[in-house]
């Protein structure tokens, strides 16, 4: 179960949890860290780059004799001892991206979901009246009072695709350090265990309940 708020943070009444989100993913824990480290892995560029010393310019040339000047042997001024030499084992150009099947990806959502509910820290809010436009009138909302927005649990505030009150939720939560607020559909794993609590809007809410039916969230 998930309490539901108002905009005054008085619970209203109570939500069943979603059938599949009501079970123990315990052993899927590394399911979620592979699902975490692709979404950490994907967007990487890969585009470090060092040059060995066949590809630095110059140093064709021996530098000094093979012997007789009393110094060590050197056959290159770009050898990876010397200033502006070649590089050794440097980065080169790769690819880090991760695949991982649609159904490890889900599994992995719902798992770290699951966890969520089950340890009391998802809260849904009905947004239908909400007309804050004061940040210390949410912060008092969130955490009880607006003093406790520095050190209160952190918290991701979910809102429905296209929902009327999803730029005032934006406008009024961007200044607290200690909230974020995403919409159904770039909702992920990641997110999900970033923060410690979730506040799901009414809307978010049914929307997040229709694609676990459907089977189409990640």
């Amino acid at each position: 179960m998930a309490n539901v708020i108002d905009s005054t943070g008085k619970v209203v009444r109570d939500v069943a949890t979603p059938a599949v989100l009501d079970k123990d993913y315990s052993e899927k824990a590394h399911t979620i860290f592979r699902a975490v480290y692709r979404e950490l892995a994907n967007p990487r560029a890969g585009t470090a780059s060092t040059k060995k010393r066949d590809e630095v310019s110059g140093g064709g040339r021996k530098p000094w004799r093979q012997k007789g000047t009393g110094r060590a042997r050197q056959g290159s001024i770009r050898s990876p001892q010397w200033k502006h030499g070649g590089v050794v084992f440097g980065p080169q150009p790769r690819s880090f991206v991760t695949a991982l099947n649609k159904k490890e990806r889900k599994l992995a959502f719902i798992a770290a979901l699951s966890d969520r509910f089950r340890n009391g820290a998802v809260t849904v809010l009905d947004a239908s009246s909400f007309a804050m436009t004061k940040t210390a009138d949410f912060a008092k909302l969130v955490f009880g009072a607006a003093k406790d927005a520095k050190k209160g649990p952190s918290t991701l505030v979910v809102v429905g695709l296209n929902e009327s009150t999803a730029d005032a939720i934006h406008r009024v939560a961007r200044n607290l350090r200690k909230v974020g607020v995403t919409d159904t559909g770039a909702l992920d794993v990641k997110d999900v265990l970033r923060y410690e609590r979730i506040i799901f809007t009414t809307a978010a809410f049914d929307a997040l309940n229709a694609s676990l039916e459907n089977g189409s969230k990640k």
